[in-house]
């Protein structure tokens, strides 16, 4: 009968199977009835048994009662779903669940355009920019204007030479400048305190552009219709509202926080600016 006996005889032969491969086994079987090695080595005292050439390394393959080595890796935890690295993690930020959308720097006259136009998607792109040109050169021209704001700077300045008029106007032009970055300090050094993560350059930057050109209606028609006109007065408190709108939002876009604590820390620039521009032509 053709099968595996492991073991030995009682007379202590090894005892081989009859490897059959589709022909008679009579014809396998060598006078006086022994069966052929076919090239298998005796096993020594002790030792398992193995069927194939004794040259030869046994090979496994996946059928049954056969085994294959497999590769689990360096740890028990090889295969267990590994905890995201720090930086594959969307960092968490306040008010918002995404990053900004990314974009180019904006140049002059689409970021003008853009503060007053779509405030909201300009904020955005410009949150890691600095805007020093536009925010200078147009605050410096809101403070040539400044003074004809007033009626009775106005008419001193008037009334005045040239050669004296002339170093009144740009003092005053760069008296505004340095208000406009101490304010925009204060605004960015709040929201920081609140927890804000902006920079401090696109902050003042952005603030000085705000309050300078959402303040241009107003002065404007007060250059020639006089602070004390009904209509420009109302004009100065909507576009001072119109100025907090804008730097809540912008604040809340650069430093990432909800509109309340943006405005919480826009209104000390928002209340200075009301004193120095607004209640004294009121």
């Amino acid at each position: 009968m053709a099968g595996f006996r492991n073991g030995r005889g009682r007379d202590g032969d090894v005892q081989h199977p009859h490897q059959q491969y589709g022909g008679n086994p009579q014809q396998n079987t060598s006078p006086g009835g022994q069966q052929p090695h076919h090239g298998f080595a005796p096993a020594a005292e002790g030792e398992p048994e193995y069927f194939g050439s004794a040259a030869s390394t046994p090979t496994y393959d996946d059928n049954p009662g056969h085994t294959r080595a497999f590769s689990i890796g360096d740890a028990p935890d090889a295969y267990e779903p590994q905890s995201p690295q720090p930086d594959q993690v969307s960092t968490y930020r306040a008010g918002h669940t995404t990053a900004p959308p990314a974009g180019p720097r904006l140049r002059w006259k689409p970021l003008l355009s853009g503060i007053v136009m779509r405030p909201s998607a300009t904020f955005w792109q410009m949150r890691d920019y600095q805007v020093w040109g536009p925010a200078l050169i147009v605050t410096f021209l809101y403070g040539l204007l400044a003074v004809f704001g007033f009626d009775s700077a106005r008419e001193d300045v008037l009334d005045a030479t040239l050669s004296n008029s002339v170093p009144w106007v740009v003092c005053t032009a760069i008296a505004v400048i340095l208000c406009g970055l101490m304010l925009g300090a204060v605004t960015n050094a709040l929201a920081r305190q609140i927890g804000g993560d902006g920079a401090w350059a696109p902050t003042v930057g952005m603030a000085m552009l705000i309050t300078s050109l959402t303040d241009a209606p107003r002065l404007a028609f007060a250059v020639f219709l006089g602070s004390a006109n009904s209509f420009v007065q109302f004009l100065g408190w909507a576009t001072w509202l119109g100025c907090a709108a804008l730097l809540t939002s912008m604040v809340s876009k650069s430093h990432d926080l909800p509109w309340p604590k943006a405005l919480g820390a826009a209104s000390i620039q928002l209340i200075a600016l009301l004193v120095l521009f607004k209640l004294p032509v009121i």
